[in-house]
């Protein structure tokens, strides 16, 4: 058995739910191609280098699973039907993996430390826009207050 691990980077859009679905479909595609899933990692919204499709974020996701080589082909095939995908890319991992029920057990420790950080992300993510939203409701009177307007009628520059 081979490992293989396929990134694939969603629209930013995409609801938890969206994301869940598509983690459900290839899940159900690993089954019948006879992989081993070992986990999905979320990693989250993250600027992109460049645009795609209009795009200047996109929410990253990174499925690692165990296979003969049979699975990527019709994962990859899933991946470019799907509208929400705007990238995609497969690698092998480790040619020649031994011993399947040690890398499951790693691959489990590793799927609950992700889902650790992933609250921990939801939480500041959370955090951040409450932070946002008093911002909006203060109008900007923070600005003011320590002076970062210039009300004062001076141009700031040499006449």
């Amino acid at each position: 058995m081979r490992e293989y691990e396929t990134t694939f980077i969603v629209q930013p859009e995409i609801s938890d739910e969206g994301a869940q679905e598509l983690l459900t479909r290839v899940d159900g595609i690993l089954e019948r191609s006879g992989a081993i899933r070992l986990l999905h990692d979320d990693q989250g919204k993250r600027r992109l280098a460049f645009d795609i499709q209009k795009f200047q974020k996109g929410r990253y996701v990174t499925t690692y699973y165990l296979s003969d080589g049979s699975a990527v082909s019709p994962v990859e095939r899933a991946l470019r039907l799907e509208e929400s995908v705007l990238r995609f890319l497969t690698v092998m991992a480790d040619p020649e993996v031994i011993d399947i029920e040690a890398r499951k057990a790693r691959a489990a420790e590793d799927e609950r430390r992700h889902a650790e950080r992933a609250r921990e992300r939801a939480q500041r993510e959370a955090e951040e826009e409450r932070a946002r939203e008093a911002e909006m409701r203060s109008g900007g009177r923070e600005r003011d207050r320590y002076g970062d307007d210039d009300d004062d009628g001076e141009r700031g520059d040499d006449e």
